[in-house]
């Protein structure tokens, strides 16, 4: 859970951290769900989807103020570089097809989407990540 969080936000103290919020959220109701795994996996994707809001309003917010962030060193990992380029619904998209090796209609419903948009959402990402990766 903790790989498919820092794959899914791009950072490993933020995937631990919510890995750790969502096991938190089953335990109290661990004995009334009927696959603690999906369960787990559905709050996982949930909490990098929140958490990736959470990071827009703070994005939007640091734009307007007057002196810009410090830059952080870029990550020696092309495709890593290349993932982390890719808007947050692609990424998911992509880090649950590809990564889990989810089929698409499992993605949708973790991601509570219609298949056609995670159809597109997957083929959008993949050219995106081509150019990107193409020298």
């Amino acid at each position: 859970m903790v790989r498919l969080a820092h794959l899914l936000t791009g950072s490993a103290l933020a995937a631990e951290d919510l890995v750790q919020d969502a096991f938190v959220r089953l335990h109290p109701v661990i004995d009334r769900v009927d696959n603690a795994g999906a369960y787990l996996q559905r709050t996982v994707v949930n909490l990098c989807r929140s958490h990736h809001r959470r990071r827009g309003v703070e994005r939007r917010w640091l734009d307007r103020q007057s002196s810009p962030a410090p830059e952080l060193p870029p990550d020696l990992d092309e495709t890593w570089q290349a993932l982390a380029t890719l808007s947050p619904a692609q990424r998911h998209a992509l880090v649950l097809r590809f990564y889990l090796d989810l089929r698409l209609e499992d993605v949708a419903d973790l991601l509570d989407v219609p298949v056609g948009t995670v159809k597109s959402t997957v083929h959008r990402g993949l050219a995106a990540l081509g150019k990107e990766i193409e020298p």
